[in-house]
């Protein structure tokens, strides 16, 4: 069963006037009229209550907060408050998609039913149900999560229209917890390769539409930064929620390996795949968390290895002061690569210190840099050959069934069809060495995947065991995000980044926004750290975050009227 919490709310200023169409009572139990009726009194009493010190008129005053940066912590004090319903919370989200689609080209699918549900779980939060905090909250998925009512692609022409026969795990875990789907979002095609899908075609970057939005989980981070949604979900084999999360300035976790289910979310290599929270709060990662992870799930044998190391509440962890005494580990060895980027991490180790940190210089091993490539491409291109054919066999017919079907119908499109079908000849490249990848039953594979993950493991809890680190932070993409379209430079650096040794170890990497260049690019630093430390590296962020304040609005996605959350 899952785990869902109950709602708490936390106040950190006496908000106890209201706007006049608030109707539940404040935090003393008074309506506003009657608030307002005894004010004078109240004002009086305070000068009595805490040690003396008068509430300010600023302290009396409703909250306001813009949709942009609140929070999901927020948006219940606003329905608790009665000054806002998932019905109007949907609606406010739906006009960003309908102001900004299709020029950022992120969204495949919009669920027609999301006011309906809205409005469903209005009435029961009226009638006193509240599932969880995330009751009535709008939640945007990459195309390759599994959805009964709605067609999972995952990016592909091949599978248009191709409904499932239920729920992804994550799926059904956050619709349990009230979550409203709001869009099926854009993906790299089968969650590899570049920014772009034969569906829909490339997906653009909210703070500079000629950028990279990174891929595969573009979509999801591309929705995220231009705030189609407080909450979305990628997936992640070698950096698919990291690479998004950087280039679209916003935040999101690659949980440790068996912390969430993948069940029913397709497969690219179920050895490194992980599904994750895209987020623009370190807390919204952690409240999301409270719902889908829980009990191992007999869909997903990996789930059995979290037997006893999920965290009760991960919002428990947040608090400010988290940076004081850590010791972080800074992974230089992925810097250099450019100047503004560096510049930036610089400024944030800065930042750590200053809030009590302790930072220690380390060295990756020669040999671990050098392998990380080849042992990758081991194991990752026999596994979505085999594992592909598994998903593709659960679907209805009429779909491809096989890699060598994916191939033959990628090859059909050479140019953008009547339909409006794009080649992708960057995925294309990649089926073809797919199909020709070795069977599991291969001993070089097996080697790759018995030994080969052992020992990056292994070295990795080393590197950190040796320095008794809390993390080690990196900067998550060394290079600001491309221009669409970019070719690197002959002889650039063949290891750009250092996500995929979390896919490699299976452990966590937290992405939280350190800044941006001076042509307004996101820059993001990673908080990487051992199998299931996902409350020491949320606690670590949320502390740089508090401190860094690094989130920003996009440039091509500009806050629309009305976009105010009050309580």
């Amino acid at each position: 069963m899952n785990r869902l919490l109950p709602l708490s709310v936390k106040r950190s200023t006496l908000n106890v006037e209201r706007s006049p169409s608030a109707s539940s009572p404040s935090s003393f139990g008074l309506q506003n009229s009657a608030f307002r009726l005894f004010r004078p009194a109240l004002l009086a009493c305070a000068l009595v209550i805490g040690h003396w010190s008068l509430v300010t008129p600023a302290q009396l005053r409703a909250a306001e907060v813009s949709l942009s940066s609140a929070t999901i912590e927020d948006f219940n004090k606003a329905f608790s408050a009665g000054t806002l319903t998932s019905e109007k919370l949907v609606s406010l989200y739906l006009a960003r998609v309908k102001a900004y689609e299709p020029a950022l080209n992120a969204v495949i699918t919009l669920n027609p039913k999301a006011l309906d549900e809205a409005r469903s779980l209005d009435a029961e939060r009226k009638s006193g149900k509240v599932r969880s905090p995330l009751h009535g909250i709008p939640v945007v998925y990459k195309d390759n999560y599994n959805t009964f009512d709605l067609p999972t692609t995952g990016g592909f022409y091949g599978l248009k229209g191709s409904i499932p026969p239920k729920d992804a795990t994550i799926t059904a875990r956050l619709r349990e917890a009230g979550a409203i789907i709001i869009a099926k979002v854009n993906t790299s095609e089968f969650a590899s390769g570049g920014a772009m899908s034969s569906l829909i075609g490339q997906s653009h970057n909210p703070h500079a539409l000629d950028r990279t939005p990174s891929g595969s989980s573009g979509g999801t981070g591309v929705a995220i930064a231009a705030y189609y949604s407080p909450l979305g979900y990628g997936s992640d084999t070698g950096g698919s929620i990291r690479g998004p999360s950087t280039s679209n300035g916003i935040v999101g976790l690659k949980p440790t390996h068996g912390l969430l289910s993948r069940a029913g979310i397709i497969p690219l290599a179920l050895s490194f795949d992980t599904g994750g929270p895209m987020t623009r709060s370190v807390y919204d990662i952690a409240i999301s968390l409270n719902v889908t992870a829980g009990e191992p799930d007999p869909l997903d044998d990996a789930t059995k290895k979290s037997v006893g190391k999920v965290a009760k509440d991960y919002t428990a962890f947040l608090k400010k002061d988290s940076l004081k005494g850590a010791r972080i580990g800074v992974a230089r060895d992925f810097m250099g690569q450019d100047p503004e980027v560096d510049v930036t991490i610089e400024s944030a180790l800065a930042v750590m210190k200053a809030q009590g940190a302790i930072l220690v210089d380390i060295k990756y091993p020669p040999i671990l840099l050098g392998m990380r490539g080849d042992l990758y491409n081991a194991i990752r291109r026999p596994e979505f050959k085999a594992q592909i054919a598994d998903y593709l066999a659960t679907l209805k017919p009429g779909y491809p069934k096989n890699i060598d079907d994916l191939l033959a119908l990628s090859e059909k499109i050479s140019a953008v069809s009547p339909e409006g079908y794009w080649p992708n000849p960057g995925r294309l490249a990649l089926y073809r060495q797919e199909a020709k990848a070795a069977p599991l039953t291969d001993p070089a594979y097996l080697a790759a995947k018995t030994h080969g993950l052992a020992f990056v493991r292994d070295t990795m809890q080393a590197l950190l065991d040796s320095q008794k680190l809390d993390a080690i932070v990196y900067p998550t993409s060394p290079r600001r995000p491309a221009l669409i379209g970019e070719v690197p430079a002959a002889g650039a650096d063949a290891r750009p980044s250092a996500t995929n040794y979390a896919n490699l170890s299976g452990f966590p990497d937290l992405i939280v926004p350190a800044g941006f260049t001076s042509n307004g690019l996101p820059i993001g630093i990673s908080f990487f750290g051992t199998a299931f430390s996902e409350p020491k590296l949320l606690a670590l962020g949320y502390a740089y975050e508090q401190a860094s304040k690094n989130i920003r609005v996009p440039k091509h996605a500009p806050a629309l009227p009305g976009e105010t959350i009050t309580y």
